[in-house]
């Protein structure tokens, strides 16, 4: 791939779940041979980059972010040649392929932390934050609240409590010890020499622990963070970091560092708000959130994104605003989790393409690199009775024959949506690649409008509609050669606007056929129900 330092900053990117994306050999699992077997449908989206969630060796006690070996993969998966082979395929398409890197815990499975219960005096034992006393860091928030009391498990054998900030079988490493730090600059010069373009950053708030401190964007942290950068920088240059940091703006603003730590991060805090934007049908929250989010250095870039392959968190709203989604959105409690919400995009929107269109209209005119997720193309559905997580995780629909087209297997790793509304018999690819109306193409036709617009990719945010509540939400973006004019009338019903735009003609970027003039500095349009436009100046 050609070295474009600032690619990433008008990207599509799509989460692949590869062990439900598409099965080669039949044995239940997607695998690598199956992911590239389906790059030109990849690509057909108008997808720049593909991020590839944890093919590392794992028990999968929390479905592959739980790692026993950093520098191998997952057998079902394949082998590392097969991996190089998928690199150099997606490379080959002019894509770009990240990867997790997981690096604020292992598993409890791995070879350091058995060598460090089996023998207290190993180096290994430092590999990790042992402690008498299970108070410690008392400060420091449980994340998952549905499952856990504590921060810290007993280790019998040791006779002391190790801490995770995640599940017990996910000791955090100590990062106050320097030989951690350099097993991970390995870990990543392992990853970046076979070929991969970047890493989406697990859970980075959590790498050091303080007394004294919730244990969470801690200034140690940051100025590990930044070592890695630059290893990437000088060793790997074109190559990329994309933050998960659930946290808000001006925490994550941070993580940005003087455009020297992360080149992208997600925006968690945006994320609920255009649920809520179309649920209430009022703005005021979403404009609010990005009022407050700092401006950051001119080399990186926030993510957006509507749904991933975990819970909707609402760890960044008020606790009536996280009420109100869980009761709109999430009213049977089987559909909730932790402080989310286990759903995926089109059950959430009760299968209504007006809101979902509405949703991403909002993700792809808004300033931010879209995130997508596998399956939500189609209008994929979700199974709550899985366990945990797995809901969001059902194999992909590729067809109506057996298993979705995903797997010959008479069982796979996690069984295909075959009921309802949502079954692979009516919701799949092959059923939608063919009919211009489908989910699939209309999504398909709103990347391609958004990838021919300068001014969604790169141009300034300018408010056109203010105020509480918010029904109409209007914005301009522009560029210097480029200017284009979203507007959304969230409700369900038609509305009259009335914007402030320099006079010209402007056409809708989704439908040709859509032309308003703005005259005496005013442009006038009515929307229907839940309708959006596009509105580039062509004149």
């Amino acid at each position: 791939m050609s070295v474009e330092s600032n690619w990433y900053q008008n990207a599509i990117f799509y989460q692949v779940y590869p062990r439900s994306f598409m099965d080669s050999n039949g044995d239940g699992y997607g695998d690598f041979q199956g992911l590239i077997s389906r790059l030109d449908y990849i690509r057909g989206l108008g997808v720049d980059c593909i991020w590839l969630q944890p093919t590392y060796p794992s028990p999968l006690r929390d479905d592959g972010y739980d790692i026993s070996d950093y520098k191998g993969v997952y057998a079902p998966f394949g082998t590392i040649q097969d991996f190089k082979r998928l690199v150099h395929e997606v490379h080959a398409r002019g894509m770009r392929l990240i990867s997790d890197l997981v690096i604020n815990h292992c598993s409890s499975d791995h070879p350091w932390f058995q060598a460090a219960r089996n023998d207290p005096s190993s180096k290994y034992f430092d590999y990790f934050v042992w402690s008498d006393n299970p108070k410690k860091y008392a400060e420091a928030r449980i994340i998952f609240v549905d499952s856990q009391s504590s921060n810290w498990a007993y280790d019998e054998k040791v006779g002391k409590y190790y801490w995770h900030r995640f599940y017990p079988t996910q000791p955090d490493l100590n990062f106050d010890n320097p030989a951690v730090r350099e097993e991970m600059k390995d870990v990543l010069r392992f990853w970046l020499d076979l070929g991969i373009d970047g890493f989406r950053a697990d859970a980075v708030p959590y790498l050091y622990e303080r007394e004294g401190t919730n244990g969470e964007n801690l200034p140690e942290t940051h100025a590990y963070l930044k070592e890695l950068r630059k290893l990437m920088d000088e060793e790997y240059p074109g190559t990329i970091l994309l933050c998960e940091a659930n946290q808000w703006p001006r925490d994550v603003r941070a993580y940005f560092g003087d455009g020297d730590e992360f080149q992208l991060g997600f925006h968690f805090p945006l994320m609920p708000r255009v649920f809520m934007s179309i649920g209430k049908e009022d703005a005021s929250s979403l404009v609010e959130i990005l009022n407050a989010t700092p401006a950051i250095p001119a080399n990186c870039q926030w993510c957006t994104f509507l749904r991933n392959h975990d819970e909707l968190t609402l760890e960044m709203v008020s606790e009536e605003d996280r009420q109100w989604m869980w009761n709109f959105y999430a009213p049977d409690p089987a559909m909730r989790m932790n402080l989310g919400i286990r759903r995926r995009l089109y059950p959430l929107m009760e299968n209504d393409r007006r809101r979902v269109e509405l949703a991403y209209s909002l993700i792809f005119t808004l300033p931010g690199s879209p995130v997508l997720y596998y399956g939500d193309e189609i209008g994929m559905g979700d199974d709550i009775t899985q366990f945990d997580r797995n809901g969001v995780r059902t194999p992909m629909q590729w067809d109506a024959t057996k298993n979705g087209g995903f797997s010959t297997a008479d069982t796979t790793y996690l069984p295909a949506i075959r009921d309802g509304r949502y079954g692979y018999r009516s919701v799949n690819v092959a059923a939608q690649s063919d009919d211009p109306d489908s989910n699939l193409n209309r999504l398909k036709r709103m990347i391609e409008a958004r990838r021919a617009s300068e001014a969604l990719g790169w141009g300034k945010l300018e408010w056109l509609t203010s105020g509480a509540p918010l029904p109409v939400l209007a914005y301009r973006r522009t560029t210097g050669g480029d200017t284009v004019i979203a507007v959304h009338n969230l409700t369900g019903e038609s509305r009259p606007s009335e914007l402030e735009a320099e006079d010209g003609v402007y056409q809708d970027l989704l439908d040709s056929g859509m032309a308003v003039t703005a005259e005496s500095g005013k442009l006038r349009l009515t929307l229907g129900p839940r309708q959006f436009y596009w509105l580039r100046k062509v004149g």
